[in-house]
């Protein structure tokens, strides 16, 4: 548990139950994905750098998409 405290710090701010923070980490979680995903597009159109930019957009996703999970996870009590 330690493990996903260090990794994925904002969610295990939210208390079970309370609506306004768990908006808030959804919030900030789905923005940062759409924005990096917008920049990821644009810089895997380079030919050079762009399979490195593809898989950390990749990457990026996966993060926030556990993320998300933690967030509900967290919102309804089943991890402490």
């Amino acid at each position: 548990m330690n493990f996903l405290r260090s990794v994925w710090p904002t969610p295990f701010k939210i208390e079970k139950g309370k609506i306004g923070s768990f908006i808030i980490q959804l919030v900030i979680f789905v923005v940062i994905c759409a924005v990096v995903g917008w920049l990821m597009s644009l810089l895997s159109g380079i030919k050079i750098v762009g399979p490195i930019f593809s898989v950390i957009g990749s990457l990026m996703g996966i993060y926030s998409t556990v993320g998300i999970v933690l967030c509900f996870l967290k919102f309804f009590g089943v991890v402490k």
